[in-house]
């Protein structure tokens, strides 16, 4: 199951973020943490120290590694170089478990007090006028078209803030989308923005309010949101102390705040995937970024690259050298 984390500037989704994957670390659940926020703050919520975090492996630096690996033996994708951030899986492609051993992990995830993370990078000052962060989260969007998650095993995304998350696919990519919103008029209307940019797209909003203070606060949420509001978490010296450096066991959280994460978890649990449908909208993605960008930059035909008889499918093979896609579109 893959949950995203989204919502204003300074709301707290990296908090919560963090809480969340603790949450499930802490119940033994197998869990992969990616923090594609531009500014890279969830190591250090999960507890890294200041270099620690700052040394961390990124994804955008392994991305040749990256499409090496995930094309695998593809035949319509001629050559790693060849595939963009939106290229789908196809017959032959590697697929990814949420936890495994493979050469995109043990370059690019490392632990942190028991959470497996993996980070985007930085933004950089070489950046500055010459790239945009999207070419950064590029790298985590590959990854997640090539991951098939199964029950009981999570995925959970520190997303960048505000309507930003639509500047590419990779919005499509989670089961559930958590919105943190805090109760005012500025927050509320990121979730106003945010919910008019998903509903062509099937994307299921949770609303989770935060820095919740009283009941008129609570009251406020109800009245601008309304059903999507599902939990809510308060003023947390919990929280305080993790924002000094204290990073205290998730257990020892404030129990109505504890009860907030085990109600996201019901969520998350209770949401259903369409694995054709999922296909359908990486292959949607790609040939939009084809249309609009990548097709005229080289001569190869990136639309070529859809498999029209394949779809990802929970069941995979054990073996390393079997770990290909090949599935049937049930639709097809």
């Amino acid at each position: 199951m893959k949950i995203a984390f989204v919502g204003k500037g300074g709301s707290g989704k990296t908090t919560l973020s963090s809480l969340f994957v603790r949450y499930l670390v802490a119940r033994q659940l197998p869990v992969l943490a990616i923090d594609a926020d531009i500014n890279q703050h969830l190591a250090a919520a999960l507890g890294a120290h200041e270099e620690e975090a700052l040394t961390l492996p990124t994804l955008s630096a392994h991305l040749p590694l990256i499409k090496d690996y995930l094309r695998g033996t593809n035949p319509r994708i001629s050559s790693p170089e060849d595939m963009i951030k939106t290229t789908p899986p196809g017959t032959g492609s590697r697929l990814l478990g949420v936890v495994e051993d493979n050469p995109i992990y043990a370059a690019c995830v490392r632990e942190i007090e028991g959470a497996r993370l993996a980070v985007t990078g930085p933004f950089t000052e070489d950046d500055l006028g010459v790239a945009c962060y999207h070419s950064k989260v590029g790298a985590a969007e590959l990854v997640l078209n090539h991951l098939v998650d199964g029950p009981g095993e999570y995925v959970v995304v520190d997303m960048t803030a505000g309507a930003d998350s639509f500047a590419s696919g990779l919005f499509t990519r989670f089961d559930l989308t958590a919105l943190v919103c805090e109760p005012t008029l500025r927050s509320v209307g990121v979730y106003r923005q945010y919910l008019g940019h998903a509903r062509d797209f099937g994307i299921r909003v949770a609303v989770i309010g935060n820095k919740i203070g009283d009941e008129d606060d609570l009251d406020f949420l109800r009245e601008h949101v309304g059903d999507d509001l599902l939990c809510w978490v308060g003023r947390s010296q919990h929280v305080r102390a993790a924002e000094r450096g204290e990073i205290r066991p998730v257990s020892r959280l404030e129990p109505d705040n504890l009860t907030a994460l085990v109600a996201l978890h019901a969520a998350l649990d209770a949401a259903e995937r369409d694995w054709s449908a999922y296909q359908r909208q990486a292959e949607d993605f790609h040939l939009r970024n084809v249309h609009a960008w990548a097709g005229s930059r080289t001569e190869v035909d990136l639309t070529a690259q859809i498999d029209p008889d394949f779809v990802l499918e929970p069941q995979r093979p054990s073996s390393d050298t079997a770990k290909v896609g090949a599935g049937n579109r049930s639709d097809a």
